[in-house]
């Protein structure tokens, strides 16, 4: 049975929730640490690539000198070095560690079934980490992955880049101050595109716990139902999905999680005709009104508010769009979640030199994995399941 240290996750909310910063993350704490920073990226051409912008992100981290990138695959490998200015190729990522030793890595694929060995091999360098999610294919890789940064010394930061959304911030702030009142329950769904039901799940839905646990904290209970077409899934339902982000099944899936105070969070996604993600995103609903934070990337995602007891907009009082008190940036030229993905960075460096730990860790990471595991295990022992699981398997295995 795993046992968690809780005053690591609540230390790290509550700093988030009490940031008084409305931009990104620790802006201008670059300029106010001109150390120089060693950087390596790895990624791997077909099999993951180099995740969303995970390279590029060391472009706009003053004092990031990037040595060298590694990807077995040698067109991959040259267009990466071009596009990322890094000054050496590698095939083996192992060798690139022992002869260019690092401060910090990029661990960009998108697939996660090489991420553990990466990780281990990274961190058995001394070298912080800046990774794509999700974090692991599952729960007993996660549990890998912990292990090693805790046996290393080094810091992991996970993009799961609604942490650092100024939007997701303000909101934190705002249900923090009590402009909801006291929350009750969230309620959250995911794209709901071809991938509805357990891909959507694994492969965006851990957005969606990841705030579960930003807004109410660590889940005690997971109760779920899982069903393809309508029927219950069992075993033989397990697929591999497109990428390789671990095994899934159905496309249809409810789950509901248990929160200190009395807060519970529900997720659904669904196959459906109108498979556009407009429903993306979680609904916070306190005793004097609701937020609706939806998933979309920064300077996109503005949250809306309704200031209405009875969760129902009426003449007097419609929604709302949350305004944050500085000016919103425009899209960087280096993608949609380039500005995330730098505030995430200089949030990791910050950690490294002071000793905390980044905003998105990765303990953070193992709760969104353990999150997925659990609606599995739940739906196929038709129980609620407590956390933290003590069989570490979702059963589809």
């Amino acid at each position: 049975m795993q046992v968690y240290d809780q005053s690591v996750t609540q230390m790290n909310r509550r700093s988030l929730l009490k940031s008084a910063a409305a931009g990104l993350a620790v802006q201008g704490f670059s300029s106010a640490a001109p150390r120089k920073w060693r950087v390596c990226v790895i990624g791997h051409t077909g099999h993951g690539d180099f995740g969303h912008g995970i390279d590029l992100v060391w472009k706009s981290i003053p004092g990031a000198e990037l040595l060298a990138v590694a990807d077995p695959v040698a067109e991959g490998a040259a267009k990466a070095a071009k596009r990322t200015g890094a000054a050496r190729i590698y095939a083996d990522y192992r060798e690139m560690l022992r002869k260019e030793k690092p401060d910090l890595v990029s661990i960009c694929p998108r697939w996660a079934d090489q991420r553990v060995e990466m990780i281990e091999a990274v961190s058995g360098a001394g070298a912080h980490i800046f990774m794509e999610k999700p974090m692991a294919r599952n729960l007993a890789d996660a549990d890998r992955i912990v292990a090693a940064a805790a046996r290393n010394r080094v810091k992991v930061q996970l993009a799961h880049v609604m942490h650092a959304s100024p939007y997701v911030r303000h909101a934190a702030r705002l249900v923090e101050n009590g402009e909801i009142g006291t929350l009750f329950e969230v309620r959250g769904r995911g794209k709901e595109d071809s991938r509805a039901g357990g891909e959507d799940l694994m492969t965006l839905g851990t957005h969606i716990m990841d705030l579960f646990r930003l807004f109410a904290g660590d889940p005690t209970s997971c109760q779920a139902h899982v069903t393809q077409d309508g029927a219950d899934v069992n075993p033989s339902h397990a697929r591999t999905p497109t990428e390789p982000v671990g095994r899934v099944a159905g496309n249809q899936v409810n789950a509901t999680f248990a929160f200190p105070r009395g807060v519970h969070a529900h997720f659904s996604s669904m196959a459906s005709p109108d498979p556009g993600g407009m429903r993306f995103g979680i609904h916070l609903y306190g005793s004097r009104g609701v937020i609706f934070v939806p998933i979309q990337i920064f300077p996109s995602g503005q949250p809306s508010i309704l200031r209405s007891a009875e969760w129902m907009p009426t003449a007097q009082q419609g929604w709302e769009p949350v305004t944050l008190p500085d000016p919103v940036p425009p899209p960087s030229p280096l993608g949609v979640q380039h500005l995330s993905n730098v505030a995430m960075v200089e949030d990791l460096l910050e950690a490294v030199q002071t000793g905390r730990e980044p905003m998105c860790s990765e303990v953070d990471g193992r709760w969104t994995i353990e999150m997925v595991t659990a609606v599995y295990q739940s739906h196929l022992s038709g129980r609620r399941v407590a956390f933290p699981l003590q069989d570490r398997r979702s059963g589809l295995e």
